[in-house]
C-alpha cells in the first residue's frame, strides 16, 4: 500500500475520532469520571468538617471511599476508563481545535495539551489503583516530595515560586469565569428548561467558585514553601482543604468550600449532558 495514502487515511481516522462520536463519547464519560471524583471529594471534606471521617479529602480518599462500594473494584476501572476518556478529548482538541470561534488558536491548543498531560496523569493513578498498585497516595506527600525535588533544582526556589504563583492566578481565573458564567459559551443552553439552566448555574457558580478557592490556597501554600525554603509548607488537596478550618470562620469555611466541590461535582455531570463537545 502507498505509504502517502495510509498516512492520509490514518490523518482522515483521527480526523473523524476528533469531530465524530469517538470525541463525544470521551469528553462526556471524562466529565462524568471527574464528577464523581469531586463529588466523593467533598463529601469526605463535609464530613471531616463535621467530625465525622478522619480519612484523606483528596483523589485518593475518593478511591478509597469508592473501593469500599458494592462493585468497587469495576467502578474504579469505569473510573479510570472515563479519565482516559477525558484525557483523549483533551489530546483531540490540542491536535485539531475545539468547539468555538477561537478553538483553533494556539492558545486554546496550549491549554488543552496541558489538560490532557494532567488528566492523563490522573487516569494512571485511577488505573493504578484500580490494578492494585497504590496510584491513589496522599495527595499532601505528594505534593511535599515534588516541591523538595523541584527546590534541589537550580533556581529550584523560584520555580517552585513561580508554579505557586501560576497555580494561585488560574485559581482566581476559575472562580472569576465561574462567577461571571462563561461556561455559558460551551453549553447547549436552548436544550435546558428555566428551571434546568437556573440549577446549572447554581452549581457552575458555586462550584467553580469553590474549586477557584482551593486552587488559589494551595498556590499560596506553594508560594510560602517557596519563600520560607521549606518544602513542608507546601500542601496538597487534603492539608489544603483541612487549612480552610484553621481561619477565624472555623470549619463552617471549610463547609462552605466542601460543598462547593459536591456542586462542581453536579455540575460535571450537568456538562456531561449539555457541553457542545
Amino acid at each position: 500500500m502507498n505509504t502517502s495514502a495510509t498516512a492520509r487515511t490514518a490523518g482522515m481516522d483521527a480526523r473523524r475520532f476528533a469531530k465524530g462520536s469517538a470525541r463525544d463519547g470521551a469528553a462526556r464519560a471524562g466529565l462524568t469520571a471527574r464528577g464523581v471524583i469531586y463529588l466523593l471529594v467533598g463529601v469526605l471534606a463535609l464530613q471531616i468538617a463535621f467530625g465525622e471521617n478522619n480519612q484523606q479529602a483528596d483523589r485518593g480518599g475518593a478511591l478509597a471511599e469508592l473501593a469500599e462500594k458494592p462493585f468497587g473494584a469495576v467502578l474504579l476501572w469505569a473510573l479510570g476508563i472515563g479519565l482516559v476518556g477525558m484525557a483523549l478529548w483533551r489530546l483531540s482538541e490540542a491536535l485539531f481545535g475545539a468547539v468555538g470561534p477561537d478553538g483553533r488558536k494556539a492558545k486554546k491548543r496550549l491549554t488543552s495539551a496541558a489538560r490532557f498531560v494532567f488528566y492523563a496523569f490522573v487516569a494512571y493513578s485511577v488505573l493504578s489503583f484500580a490494578a492494585g498498585s497504590g496510584g491513589g497516595g496522599s495527595s499532601d506527600k505528594q505534593s511535599k516530595d515534588v516541591t523538595a525535588r523541584a527546590m534541589e533544582l537550580p533556581a529550584g526556589q523560584w520555580l517552585v515560586g513561580a508554579a505557586g504563583v501560576g497555580v494561585a492566578v488560574a485559581g482566581v481565573w476559575i472562580g472569576a469565569r465561574a462567577v461571571l458564567r462563561k461556561y455559558h459559551d460551551k453549553l447547549k443552553l436552548g436544550e435546558m428548561s428555566p428551571r434546568t439552566r437556573r440549577l446549572v448555574d447554581i452549581t457552575g457558580v458555586g462550584g467553580g467558585a469553590a474549586r477557584g478557592a482551593v486552587f488559589a490556597a494551595a498556590g499560596a501554600f506553594a508560594v510560602r514553601a517557596a519563600v520560607d525554603y521549606q518544602p513542608d509548607k507546601a500542601k496538597g488537596l487534603d492539608d489544603t482543604l483541612r487549612s480552610f478550618a484553621d481561619t477565624p470562620l472555623g470549619p463552617w469555611l471549610l463547609v462552605c468550600v466542601a460543598a462547593g466541590l459536591v456542586l462542581f461535582g453536579l455540575f460535571s455531570f450537568a456538562m456531561a449532558r449539555w457541553r457542545r463537545v
